[in-house]
């Protein structure tokens, strides 16, 4: 009688995808939540890519604190692959902050259930636009996007920008990075342009103001 083969171990399992590491974050996290630190060990192997999806998507999810704060290590984490780093580095006060495990639950849902699609429509492709200087050009449109999250406006937008960008870099898919940097570019330049007409707006109502006050006075006084 033959025995039964014996079970594949970890080793032979197949790599799972980006999502399902994210997901996986649930049983990192224990009743007390979890560290960024311990977070970022858990994806360290798939480095800036992975990381930025994961702080990108809690500026996706409806009604969950923190999208301000949070842009800060995407800041950060472009701005490294902007430079050419080969290593994640994270200041060490980030690394120690502790967050909730229901947050990290919400965050491990939406991307199960909003993001999954992505791994079926990417696919290696364009890799030239996904890799070597393209990457780089794209942590730096990365990073402006991470910038206008801190705003206190929207930030929808930018955060899809850098999901699309990130995705992009983990599938090697030229055309999500294409599409992200384009949205991000995009998203940027209108805020700077809306801005700079608030700017020159309100220069032009003080100017105007002031050019007639003297006409105001007289009428008062008269």
């Amino acid at each position: 009688m033959t025995s039964a083969p014996a079970p594949a171990s970890d080793a032979q399992a197949p790599p799972t995808s980006f999502i399902d590491a994210i997901v996986n974050l649930k049983k990192v996290a224990g009743p007390d939540g979890a560290l960024i630190g311990d977070i970022v060990d858990q994806l360290d192997e798939r480095a800036f890519g992975l990381l930025i999806l994961l702080f990108a998507i809690p500026c996706l999810v409806p009604g969950l604190p923190g999208a301000q704060v949070i842009a800060i290590p995407i800041f950060l984490l472009a701005m490294q692959m902007a430079l050419g780093s080969q290593e994640v580095w994270l200041p060490k006060r980030a690394l120690e902050a502790r967050v909730k495990s229901a947050w990290i639950e919400s965050i491990a849902d939406f991307a199960d259930k909003r993001l999954r699609w992505t791994t079926v429509f990417s696919k290696p492709r364009f890799t030239f636009l996904a890799s070597g200087l393209a990457e780089r050009l794209v942590g730096a449109i990365c990073a402006i996007a991470s910038v206008t999250i801190m705003l206190p406006i929207t930030n929808t937008i930018p955060s899809l920008a850098i999901t699309l960008i990130a995705v992009g870099l983990l599938q090697t898919d030229g055309l999500f990075t294409l599409a992200g940097s384009l949205l991000g570019l995009a998203w940027s330049t209108f805020l700077v342009v809306m801005i700079w007409g608030l700017f020159a707006g309100a220069g032009f109502a003080v100017n105007l103001v002031q050019e007639h006050l003297p006409w105001l006075g007289n009428m008062i006084g008269q």
